[in-house]
């Protein structure tokens, strides 16, 4: 059997981007629109402050009103909230994005419960998860709608394939699963306490990897032929003694890439792969939030 098709992230990213900067100008011209994006981040975690840098110039170079708020790691909850509700109420931004994880004294969840349904581009309010599980128009969380994007960019017409999604975080797996349903998919959530987890996924012809341990599903887990997605970003010693004893980590997924290479039709590397399609959607998601919030025809 010939070896699987990588599905490049970074080219269907940088479609989506293009496509949203299209639809950027189209709404400056046509309706004196410019859709805005506000990040906050609380304190100074490395990777944390990558993606907000990332999320900044991408929106910038989109055509979008794009604001950062920096706040300090000992920012009191009722401060952080209390800026989300200027943010609500600022008709310049269409869409909030406060960057997780929090510190451990504020809780995320009345955090993301403060920020508005409709400026939640996120898509991480009950408002939106319960909109999205109801079948209903939501602002849908940016990974799982990314993974929808490169599965229908590559397999096509989803409609009665079989998916098994490996993970039920709120975050992915929760939302990629009601995704896949809207496509007629008949989908299985699993989970680390499903029995016999290696036959479930070997029954997928669409396997989506969200569990978050590094290359937990291994070749022979995987169907001949099946879409492989795979959402993980571990970070594991390097196989190099030399570089492991140095300390030195590599990013790796939740699915062993040598292994699966030699078994699936398609699959997404990590890194390269879903992560870079996140933020793209993102940018979607605001210009989605800003034609609701103008009254327009949502894209």
């Amino acid at each position: 059997m010939s070896q699987a098709k990588l599905i490049d992230g970074k080219i269907y990213a940088e479609r989506l981007r293009a496509q949203v900067a299209e639809q950027v100008a189209k709404l400056k011209a046509d309706h004196g629109l410019q859709p805005g994006l506000a990040v906050v981040l609380v304190g100074a975690d490395p990777a944390s402050e990558i993606y907000v840098r990332s999320k900044g110039e991408h929106s910038l170079a989109a055509g979008m009103h794009s604001v950062t708020h920096k706040l300090p790691a000992d920012t009191p909850q009722h401060d952080l909230l209390r800026l989300v509700g200027e943010l609500n109420a600022d008709p310049l931004i269409h869409g909030i994005l406060v960057q997780l994880p929090l510190p451990k004294h504020i809780e995320e969840r009345a955090v993301l419960a403060a920020i508005s349904p409709d400026k939640d581009v996120d898509g991480l309010h009950v408002v939106n998860a319960g909109r999205l599980a109801s079948g209903l128009p939501a602002l849908t969380p940016c990974t799982p709608l990314g993974c929808m994007i490169l599965l229908k960019e590559t397999v096509g017409d989803l409609s009665g394939l079989r998916a098994v999604v490996v993970g039920r975080s709120v975050l992915v797996g929760r939302p990629v699963a009601q995704l896949l349903l809207q496509s007629d998919c008949t989908v299985t959530i699993a989970h680390s306490r499903t029995r016999d987890l290696p036959a479930v996924c070997r029954e997928a012809d669409i396997l989506v990897a969200a569990v978050g341990r590094p290359r937990m599903i291994r070749g022979d887990w995987i169907k001949p032929g099946a879409a492989v997605i795979d959402v993980g970003i571990n970070r594991v010693p390097f196989d190099d003694p030399v570089k492991a004893a140095a300390g030195r980590t590599k990013v790796v997924g939740d699915v062993h890439f040598k292994e699966a290479m030699e078994v699936a039709g398609w699959i997404t590397p990590v890194p390269g792969g879903v992560g870079l399609m996140t933020v793209a959607v993102l940018l979607q998601n605001t210009v989605t939030a800003a034609r609701r919030q103008a009254g327009l025809e949502a894209s």
